[in-house]
């Protein structure tokens, strides 16, 4: 934990041992200190894991290496290079690919988000034992309906590469056409870690809110979700948080991979800048298809998405002792 004293007095009031800063020391002084006693170690993505795993097997032999993911990594940079046609990022992500494929090597178990990546981890490293856990939210109370809302709401944290340039893309080829479509409509963008290039974009019709403490109060607001994502990997908690409060979202395809979506039903689905445009406007002044879509996202949540649906997987990932 970075210790941030909100955090770690959540996590305590849950029953959570919270070690970070001069309680800490180092990870290596805990794992001397604990790792015997150890019975499971969850790493949350490679570029940690590639650090500590040869040290979890030296000093805490019965613990069980839980690999945490959060989407592959090289995946993702592989598709960034492939859309910029990027020599240096293609090299650059041939290196994590090795690294991230070398940590699930030494991991007893690795989760993933998506039947996707857990077919291609089949494929390229068949000895490895992968699960499946993906993003996980309660279902929220009733959210507002159509009439009670307006505007078009986008979320994300600006140190991901794919939220700068999903944003950079939405705000010089998407916004222009939406504008002439949807006179007055206002796009926020909410994000932490908001560059000064993001907020360049600066202009009518589009509301640079950077940091919020709670986004609650814009997904309750909005009529629109956008993730006009053009590379990425993993499952969207951008999609996923807008669904469970209702929201229609309009995505690209790369949004919502392995989300078990159908476009036209559960969210609507387009790549190009005009096909992006004209998806807002069907969702944003059909009340009939908003709330169809509005519905069917909250349904895909409850069934994919839910601590109920997470349950079973959480369960036997780490009732199993040791190795």
């Amino acid at each position: 934990l970075d210790g941030d004293a909100k955090y770690a007095a959540l996590l305590g009031a849950i029953g959570v041992e919270t070690l970070h800063g001069k309680f800490a020391g180092s990870v290596r002084r805990v794992l001397r200190e604990r790792g015997p006693t150890l019975d499971a170690i969850m790493f949350c993505r490679h570029y940690i894991a590639s650090q500590y795993v040869g040290s979890v097997r030296t000093l805490a032999p019965n613990a069980r290496i839980v690999f945490d993911t959060v989407d592959l990594h090289f995946v993702r940079e592989e598709r960034e290079a492939t859309l910029h046609a990027n020599a240096a990022m293609k090299q650059a992500a041939a290196v994590t690919r090795v690294r991230e494929l070398g940590v699930v090597a030494q991991s007893d178990v690795t989760l993933v988000v998506s039947a996707f990546e857990k077919n291609l981890l089949a494929e390229i490293a068949p000895k490895a034992i992968v699960e499946i856990v993906s993003n996980i939210q309660p279902l929220v109370p009733e959210p507002p309906p159509f009439a009670r809302r307006q505007g078009i709401v986008f979320i994300g944290g600006f140190r991901h590469p794919p939220n700068v340039d999903a944003v950079v893309w939405y705000a010089r080829e998407v916004l222009p056409i939406l504008r002439t479509l949807l006179p007055g409509v206002n796009t926020s963008i909410i994000g932490s870690n908001m560059t000064d290039g993001i907020r360049a974009l600066a202009q009518p019709g589009l509301d640079l809110v950077g940091f919020v403490e709670e986004t609650a109060p814009w997904l309750n607001g909005a009529r629109v979700s956008i993730a006009p994502l053009r590379y990425g990997a993993g499952v969207k908690g951008k999609v996923n948080e807008a669904m469970n409060y209702g929201v229609p979202v309009v995505a690209t395809g790369c949004a919502v991979e392995g989300m078990y979506l159908v476009a036209d039903r559960d969210v609507l689905v387009a790549d190009d800048a005009a096909g992006f445009a004209a998806a807002i406007v069907r969702a944003y002044n059909d009340e009939t298809l908003w709330n169809q879509l509005s519905a069917a996202g909250r349904d895909n949540l409850r069934q994919h998405f839910s601590p109920d649906a997470a349950a079973p997987t959480v369960r036997r990932v780490f009732a199993a002792r040791g190795k």
